[in-house]
């Protein structure tokens, strides 16, 4: 094969590579926009309107370790077929649900797939574009269509929503999947990783079913905190994730190193990216609502409105990275958290008549550029001082703590906004402004938070800045979802 042809085909297998990252990252957001109509449809409790968004989240970041593991040693290509085909059957029958229980258990079928198709993608980049100035284009735009990905999907979903109908959301998932099988198999070459081929079972049981314990319990916190399903599914997921952490001190290839989490700024890194997963995927959520059922803004209306945040950190991420060098990635990491905590209290003074340009976008515009300035910085931090052969496992981490984070924050903040929401009806509220009082404690929780993660990373993120920032030879880690 000639030398232009074999570049045609990479920069090919970089489009099918690209749509995949795409439509693992939209599908976390898509069907934000469609809940209003899918839960008066199917008639989802509050609780189960929480576990559509939760179910994929939390199974997508729960086994992604386990899911890049799986990747290199059966086989990344045979993975990703895999993992498109099962995510197009599962979003088929998410999109033909007709109860709670079908829908919920479908997103959480996407999410394993998810798990499987994320990193088989990233690994079939990798050895795709191996080196050079390629390989930095490469992986740009992977990483762009990861930083747009979420705003697509609430753009696409308000659209889908409001021209055709919610199930669409999902049933989209068959186009891109015929275009990845088809693609896949036409142009992705077989590669696997070297050396023994073991599996951590055991630790991918405990993680999975002790993250999935913790968000249930906190779920059933909305029902009062010292319940005994509560306390004892609480409980039960603080054993399990304790048995995890034994597992992996103990097996010779674990599923997460502990190494990896004992660095402080890394583990910092972790944390903060866990924050933002619950803001992204817990506190917009409920902004959507706000947006359709108190504002009476159409899904498109609100897909638009929603994009705003997304506009601006794309216009601050620029400024910031040419910043970087100058000031060392400390102070844009505390920073940040501040400013967008700032937007996210502002969004807290919402009212039922309030505008969308007075009372809603000025708090999206802040948040974005809060957003911004710990992007650029936070995946890098999360491979400082790693090894090599630790790179993996560190990218994927980071990557799996938005999700899980996102998890864990939604169930907290549905807690929040349940409490809210009752303690006004009981007050004689009227159902708009009780609807808005939910939103805004979840709004102030989420603000809270972001603070808290401003503290994090003012305590771990400590160092010379020329060991903080990546070197030229650095590993390339994409955010994937």
């Amino acid at each position: 094969m000639s030398a232009p042809s074999t570049d045609r085909r990479r920069w090919w297998t970089l489009a099918v590579l690209s749509l995949t990252q795409l439509v693992v990252v939209l599908d976390g957001t898509i069907v934000n926009i469609a809940l209003p109509q899918a839960q008066a449809e199917l008639g989802l409790t509050d609780g189960q309107r929480q576990w559509v968004v939760t179910a994929y989240a939390l199974t997508f970041g729960a086994l992604l370790l386990l899911g890049g593991r799986i990747a290199d040693y059966a086989g990344r290509r045979r993975v990703f077929l895999v993992g498109m085909a099962g995510f197009a059957l599962a979003s088929l029958w998410g999109g033909l649900a007709q109860s709670a229980g079908e829908l919920i258990a479908a997103r959480g079928l996407q999410g394993v797939f998810a798990a499987l198709l994320a990193p088989a993608a990233l690994g079939l980049l990798t050895v795709t574009f191996p080196s050079g100035p390629d390989r930095n284009v490469a992986f740009a735009v992977f990483g762009a269509i990861a930083g747009s990905g979420a705003a697509v999907g609430l753009l696409l979903g308000g659209v889908l929503t409001e021209y055709a109908d919610w199930r669409w959301c999902l049933l989209v998932n068959l186009f891109f999947g015929a275009l990845g099988l088809v693609g896949g198999v036409l142009l992705l070459s077989e590669s696997t990783a070297e050396g023994d081929n073991r599996y951590d079972v055991w630790g991918a049981v405990t993680a999975t079913l002790g993250l999935g314990s913790l968000v249930y319990g906190f779920t059933r916190a909305e029902h009062g905190w010292g319940e005994l399903d509560t306390i004892g599914f609480l409980t039960l997921g603080v054993v399990l994730l304790a048995a995890f952490v034994l597992v992996e001190s103990r097996v010779s290839q674990p599923l997460l190193p502990l190494r990896v989490l004992t660095h402080r700024v890394r583990a910092g890194a972790f944390i903060v990216q866990a924050v933002v997963g619950a803001v992204l995927i817990g506190a917009t959520l409920y902004l959507t609502f706000h947006l359709q059922i108190v504002l009476g803004m159409s899904p498109l209306e609100a897909g638009l409105a929603n994009v705003v945040m997304t506009a601006a950190t794309l216009v601050v991420v620029p400024f910031v990275t040419k910043l970087l060098p100058r000031i060392g990635p400390r102070p844009v990491m505390v920073v940040g958290p501040v400013v967008a905590a700032a937007g996210l209290l502002l969004l807290s003074r919402i009212t039922p008549d309030g505008g969308y340009l007075t009372h809603v976008m000025p708090g999206l515009i802040l948040i974005g550029v809060g957003l911004a300035m710990v992007f650029v910085p936070l995946q890098n931090l999360a491979l400082t001082g790693v090894a090599a052969h630790d790179a993996g496992a560190a990218a994927a981490t980071v990557n799996s703590a938005m999700q899980v984070g996102g998890s864990i924050g939604l169930a907290l903040f549905t807690v929040f906004y349940a409490d809210a929401m009752e303690s006004s009806l009981v007050d004689g509220s009227a159902v708009p402004a009780a609807l808005t009082d939910g939103y805004a404690a979840v709004f102030v929780a989420a603000g809270v938070a972001m603070l808290l993660a401003a503290v994090v990373a003012a305590v771990t993120v400590r160092g010379p800045k020329e060991d903080l920032l990546p070197s030229a030879d650095a590993p390339q880690v994409v955010h994937v979802g």
